[in-house]
């Protein structure tokens, strides 16, 4: 079976090189429907656009989903998220997200929704929306700064432009792919969701630099063969991450890990496809057009 994979990777490269494109430009077309439709490439959680945030104690299960249908019917023009906190099984909080409404007008209403308010064992924070814009500009100029020196870095490395765009493109069509898919499955990105993205930056950018090496700087073997062996060790290194965050996103009880072990799950999934099928696939492509070298 491992023989006839590897066969059909040999073979079939270019197809695959062509499916990677094809699927980051699905990708794109996803973060341009959502900005289209919403005037943002993603949707933004309380610490980055503001709002309200409250954490209140429950002993018995409250219906999330009722209580948010109840907040949207009440509030039509805010923006409300409603999720359940739970220890052991058992139901311990709930935690309500909530831009566009008053903190008083909110209060009024959540004991009407059968959410029960007890004075003094509830909290409650606010954030003003132009802190939250500040945080947002901060952690896009974050993103984009470390993304300028991630460049730096590999061009110094490899000292090369073509070498080194070919690795900038896999690392950038991995962020867009994952905040594509973030953005279809309805995650409301916060501050810990900006950190992932800049984790997220160095793990793509490890293994894009791992191929580049190998079939650049190794001389023993064809093209594909320095590939495969760095296939090998990228893999492992991806499959053993991509395992550790699954574990954290089963078994986290912190919504905010939860998002952080989410995106990287997703990045590290295209970080796969965007490594061994454009990236090798490019190197490929362009060395055995060069000098006929299979």
């Amino acid at each position: 079976m491992k023989q006839k994979l590897l066969q059909l990777y040999k073979v079939h490269y270019k197809k695959l090189t062509v499916f990677s494109f094809v699927l980051l430009a699905l990708c794109l077309l996803t973060l341009g429907a959502q900005y289209a439709r919403t005037g943002e490439f993603f949707q933004k959680g309380i610490s980055l656009k503001g709002g309200i945030s409250m954490t209140i104690p429950i002993d018995a299960a409250v219906s999330p989903d009722s209580v948010e249908s109840g907040l949207a019917q009440k509030f039509p023009s805010a923006d409300v998220s409603v999720r359940q906190v739970t220890e052991g099984g058992r139901p311990k909080a709930l935690i309500i997200e909530a831009a566009d409404v008053g903190r008083e007008d909110l209060i009024k209403t959540l004991p009407e929704l059968g959410v029960p308010l007890v004075e003094g064992k509830y909290s409650a924070e606010t954030m003003g929306s132009s802190l939250g814009s500040q945080f947002f500009t901060q952690t896009v100029k974050a993103v984009v700064f470390a993304f300028i020196l991630m460049s730096i870095v590999v061009f110094f490395t490899f000292r090369s432009v073509f070498r080194s765009l070919f690795i900038i493109l896999a690392v950038a069509s991995d962020i867009i792919s994952t905040l594509a898919v973030v953005d279809l499955l309805g995650v409301k990105l916060s501050t810990a969701g900006i950190a992932a993205l800049l984790m997220l930056i160095g793990y793509a950018v490890d293994t894009d630099i791992l191929v580049t090496s190998r079939v650049f700087k190794q001389k023993n073997g064809t093209v594909f063969d320095r590939i495969i062996d760095a296939m090998r060790t990228g893999l492992l290194m991806t499959g053993t991450a991509i395992t550790a965050s699954i574990v954290g996103l089963i078994f986290a009880q912190s919504d905010t890990v939860k998002q952080i072990m989410l995106i990287i799950t997703i990045g590290l999934v295209f970080d796969m496809i965007y490594t061994w099928f454009q990236n090798a696939g490019i190197l490929r492509w362009y060395l055995e057009g060069k000098n006929g070298q299979a």
